[in-house]
């Protein structure tokens, strides 16, 4: 089976300081998969080039049979980056409305439950510069679930949310995977997270992917 996301050789450097040297990776679909290691290291950047927000130096990426180049979004994906922004005098709802009539795919139906299944209210009519840190943090993880992806990458999406909301996400991403064989890439600094959710972890040390589980 063709898998899910392929990496053939990549490198990427920023102002002369090399991040990834001649890394290959295959993902299979279904799988959950761990990112660690220290800050700097390139976790979001790797992300940031699976998706497409910027290139690498050498090397492809294909992530459901289709070659990622720079500026080239990749179909049924749903992303959480670091920093997410958004308008900060809209709701929390308007905020996910105004990215959804891009594509026109995606209905009100289907924002409102999104909302709803990380713990926000959709009919809020508070300011995003009013939210929490986590809140805002909820609200990127609604933004990267509500077109139903069959693959999530997500980036330190348990930060600044408390216990209970964390054991409700690590309990969401899994069923998500177990009932409809979502894909899900993960990084967090919070060792339990990695440890209970996925089936695959890398670390990234030295500019290369070590698979240290899986």
């Amino acid at each position: 089976m063709e898998p899910m996301i392929e990496i053939r050789n990549l490198e990427k450097s920023f102002c002369g300081e090399i991040l990834f040297q001649d890394i290959s990776l295959d993902i299979r679909r279904g799988e959950i998969v761990g990112f660690t290691g220290e800050n700097g290291c390139g976790k979001s950047v790797l992300f940031k080039m699976i998706c497409g927000l910027i290139s690498a130096d050498r090397g492809t990426i294909r992530v459901l049979g289709t070659r990622v180049t720079d500026g080239k979004f990749p179909g049924s994906i749903g992303i959480m980056l670091d920093g997410t922004g958004f308008i900060p005098y809209y709701t929390g709802f308007q905020n996910l409305k105004n990215i959804a009539v891009i594509d026109r795919k995606i209905s009100d139906q289907k924002i409102q439950e999104s909302m709803t299944l990380v713990g926000l209210d959709y009919k809020s009519r508070k300011p995003v510069k009013k939210y929490s840190l986590g809140m805002k943090q909820r609200l990127g993880l609604a933004m990267a679930l509500m077109e139903d992806p069959e693959l999530l990458l997500l980036d330190e999406p348990m930060n600044a949310l408390d216990k209970d909301m964390v054991c409700k996400i690590r309990t969401l991403l899994m069923q998500l995977n177990r009932e409809k064989g979502v894909t899900v890439l993960i990084t967090s600094h919070n060792e339990r997270d990695i440890e209970l959710l996925c089936t695959q972890v890398y670390e990234i040390s030295g500019h290369r992917l070590k698979k240290i589980r899986g």
